[in-house]
């Protein structure tokens, strides 16, 4: 049972970067997943999250209307598109299969965004 991060990367504020979680060891459509972040010095922050069918998200307030969550259940994958990036935009993203605010759960290796000019 894992979690695989990929598309993170360097880019300037305003720019776009979509993530990839490739889940593998479990259905994706029984669970709950999310996004969370935490950048150096930082709490954790939890950004976005989905439903098991899909149909269900919710998404905090520092990314509402930028970023987009969705997932493909027939590929085992979660995505988080995100624009108009901001510097504070930057942190490590972690796939977690989890709802916001969970304790303890199955979380990825992470893949780093950075925003900057």
């Amino acid at each position: 049972v894992q979690l695989v991060e990929s598309g993170g990367g360097l880019v300037q504020p305003g720019g776009s970067l979509k993530l990839s979680c490739v889940a593998s060891g479990f259905f994706t459509a029984h669970y709950y997943m999310s996004w969370v972040r935490q950048a150096p010095g930082k709490a954790l922050e939890w950004v976005a999250e989905i439903n098991g069918n899909g149909y269900s998200v919710v998404y905090a307030d520092s990314v509402k209307g930028r970023f987009t969550i969705s997932k493909d259940n027939g590929k085992s994958t979660l995505y988080l598109q995100m624009n108009s990036l901001k510097v504070e935009d930057t942190a490590v993203y972690y796939c977690a299969r989890a709802r916001f605010g969970s304790n303890s759960y199955l979380k990825g290796q992470g893949t780093q965004v950075t925003v900057s000019s």
